[in-house]
């Protein structure tokens, strides 16, 4: 089968590659649509912080936002799965140690991440290998665009969750990208006043089209009440200015990453009383994901500006965009 994998820093390419095989527990999904995220971009590039510590090695495939059709089930799987439209959790543990029996398996020490870390395949190919107990069906109301949407949703939800707003309660969002702009909309459903900082006006322009006429700069950003700031940015200056923000006893949500390290005075927190969140993967609210966007409480299709075939990958990677104003690009592995 035709799969994108990167064999160094900035080098990569479709390649035929042994089709995988549907081993116990596990299913083999015919990808319908890939998300590309910043995440890849930085695997690419060779700076994301895994390629340092030695969980993530070249060659190397990427993917981890994605929706297909079960097309083959291994051993002790329901076959009641073939031919059903899924999505799956990227965070895979290892089933037995004590966080994984709290149900914090994305935390877990020896998870894999598929696309991501630990060797496990990604989704920028024809198909791919899941866990059965990752998997979480689509309905027919959520299209391809949206089902490659959900493991991005997911963590916008949390970090909705981690903000802890009641309705009608103000709420920043640093970053107006794909993950700001999500949490924006989930917010916005649930009843919050939401306002979003940027620095380029391409993006901040998208923002005001996208529904959203609270959009600022840091030079043009009002002096009000924040009840709740949620840093989906990767400007290492930002988690400060989130705690200098927030409203005193509420609370920051980090879901951001710079690629270098970021600070923040903890005195800003302690003397303000201050909760901070930290947001790890959408595991724990794909579900809900789904569900928002089978109702249409929350459309987040116009956030996507094209979708392109596999062997336009390393363009996209490269910092390439089709036509459009969305910070999402798609790939369609079949094409």
């Amino acid at each position: 089968m035709r799969a994108f994998v990167i064999t160094g820093p900035a080098r990569g390419g479709v390649q035929d590659v042994p089709p995988p095989e549907a081993r116990p527990g596990e299913v083999v999904v015919d990808v319908e649509r890939v998300g590309v995220c910043g995440t890849d971009v930085e695997l690419f590039g060779g700076e994301m912080s895994y390629q340092h510590t030695g969980q993530a090695l070249y060659p190397l495939r990427i993917g981890h936002e994605w929706c297909g059709v079960v097309g083959a089930v291994g051993e002790g799987v329901d076959p009641s799965w073939l031919g059903r439209r899924v999505t799956g959790d990227t965070m895979l543990g290892c089933g037995h140690c004590d966080r994984c029996a709290a149900g914090r398996h994305h935390v877990c020490a020896e998870r894999h991440e598929i696309g991501i870390r630990g060797g496990r395949p990604g989704a920028l190919a024809e198909r791919l290998p899941v866990p059965v107990t990752a998997l979480h069906s689509l309905p027919d109301s959520v299209d391809p665009v949206l089902g490659a949407l959900v493991e991005p949703g997911a963590n916008a939800l949390r970090a909705v969750r981690g903000a802890a707003l009641e309705k009608g309660e103000r709420l920043l969002v640093l970053g107006p990208g794909t993950i700001g702009l999500l949490a924006a909309q989930i917010a916005a459903a649930q009843g919050a006043e939401v306002h979003l900082l940027g620095n380029t006006e391409p993006s901040l322009a998208f923002a005001r089209s996208a529904g959203f006429p609270h959009v600022w700069t840091r030079e043009t950003l009002p002096s009000l009440r924040w009840d709740a700031v949620v840093d989906a940015s990767n400007a290492p200056g930002l988690p400060a200015l989130a705690a200098d923000l927030v409203e005193p006893g509420r609370r920051v949500v980090y879901i951001g990453l710079s690629s270098g390290p970021s600070l923040a005075d903890t005195r800003a927190l302690v003397l303000k009383d201050v909760t901070a969140v930290g947001v790890l993967s959408g595991s724990g609210a794909l579900a809900e994901t789904i569900a928002l966007y089978a109702a249409g409480t929350v459309d987040p299709r116009p956030l996507v500006a094209g979708t392109v075939p596999l062997a336009e990958t390393a363009a996209v990677l490269s910092g390439h965009r089709p036509s459009g104003g969305g910070p999402k690009i798609h790939v369609d592995p079949h094409r």
